[in-house]
């Protein structure tokens, strides 16, 4: 029987540096190991903004781990931090291009996975559903809207919002299949948008355990923080705790922040303002490879989430990597991510404010034993439920099913 041949379009791939760009990643090689063919569109490399060299061809191609890679041409936004204008042309120009490419080509497969966010990436596949007759499946990873609602960026009854809800809602009517990260989401989507849940299956972000694993590192006196430094992140109640904890214990422990964000420089600027900056470290974007490395050296992860409504979906994708590794997590905001803490026994919740946070750090800072009973427990449950390639096999059934 011949192979099932599938397109994978993100706006994210490799040597993008995002998590969305490493899960795709994996998710595409593990379903090539499994048997499929699969090919990923996604544009030439500019995430982070700024740090990549702009391009001036239309497409290029190369296969990577049996994965047939095309890169397709974008706006690639030049500053760091980019206009509206900037940003809007970096998430529409893509799909747009994307979706004529893949109709061209549109006998070279069998089923199409668009995944956001950005939103914008379902495009592709609305328009090749309706012209082209192929199954898609909608790949949801963040309630983008509700959380830019939430978070200030866009108002609830403004045009932009209107428009995109009424967008979203052709996207979920016309695909094939929903996929959610959580169950939370499958919630959301159905009650918001009237879409039968039957339609909806949670495929979690998960992690690569062979990669994320548990290393012969010697500990360092510090926390860790990996990915995005955003708007998300109650990293100021983290920073002061910490700052807490130096003032009160004395034990000398330090906070590195790895990866980028939209808020790193106001960050930086709020450690030098609290006289933190010698405790607080700012490691910026590391390679893919180096993570678990600084993960192993640490005692604690963090995965401070705000404690907003529109957030209680959310499972921070480093928080899976932080018991993949086997130390303890210590989140905020609530939801799902206190789900995760409690079924997997590798995490603690602290309410979002610099006391509770500082009490959660003292505590496993005073047990050694119980950060490791937690980080064993933790590594379990992840490599149980949450291995990569278990979830590209739930997928490739779903989709042969």
């Amino acid at each position: 029987m011949d192979s099932l041949k599938m397109i994978i379009i993100s706006q994210h791939f490799p040597p993008d540096k995002s998590g969305n760009a490493s899960r795709i990643y994996d998710l595409a090689k593990n379903l090539v190991k499994l048997g499929a063919n699969v090919t990923v569109y996604s544009p030439f490399p500019s995430f982070p903004h700024g740090t990549f060299p702009k391009v001036n061809k239309l497409r290029s191609n190369r296969i990577i781990d049996g994965i047939i890679h095309y890169k397709v041409w974008n706006w690639q936004p030049s500053s760091k931090d980019p206009s509206f204008m900037s940003r809007i042309a970096y998430y529409l120009v893509f799909p747009l291009l994307a979706t004529i490419r893949a109709l061209i080509n549109s006998k070279q497969y069998d089923v199409i996975i668009t995944t956001a966010p950005p939103v914008f990436t379902g495009i592709p596949g609305f328009f090749i559903k309706k012209i082209s007759r192929k199954k898609w499946l909608f790949d949801v990873r963040d309630l983008w809207l509700e959380a830019s609602v939430a978070l200030d960026f866009i108002k609830k009854d403004g045009f932009f919002y209107k428009i995109t809800r009424i967008y979203e809602k052709m996207c979920y009517d016309s695909c094939d299949e929903i996929l959610v990260t959580t169950n939370k989401v499958k919630e959301i989507i159905s009650k918001h948008y009237d879409i039968n849940d039957r339609k909806i299956k949670v495929i979690p972000n998960g992690v690569d355990t062979k990669v994320f694993r548990p290393l012969e590192k010697k500990q360092k006196n510090q926390l860790i923080f990996t990915g995005n430094i955003g708007h998300a992140q109650d990293l100021e109640s983290v920073i002061l705790a910490v700052k807490k904890i130096n003032e009160q214990e004395d034990i000398g422990l330090d906070f590195h922040l790895v990866g980028d964000g939209d808020i790193k420089n106001q960050l930086e600027t709020f450690v030098k303002q609290n006289n933190i900056d010698d405790h607080v470290f700012f490691t910026g974007i590391l390679d893919r490879k180096e993570i678990p490395r600084v993960i192993n050296e640490s005692l604690i992860g963090i995965a401070p989430l705000k404690k907003l409504k529109t957030l209680e979906y959310a499972v921070p994708t480093k928080s899976y990597e932080y018991m993949a590794c086997g130390i303890p997590f210590i989140g905020t905001g609530s939801g799902e991510i206190e789900n995760i803490a409690q079924e997997s026994g590798g995490g603690l919740i602290a309410e979002n404010g610099v006391d509770s946070i500082y009490e959660k750090i003292s505590y496993l800072m005073r047990h050694p034993e119980i950060r490791v009973e937690m980080g064993k427990s933790g590594r379990s449950f992840v490599k149980k439920h949450y291995d990569r390639k278990n979830i590209a096999k739930s997928l490739l059934d779903l989709i042969n099913s």
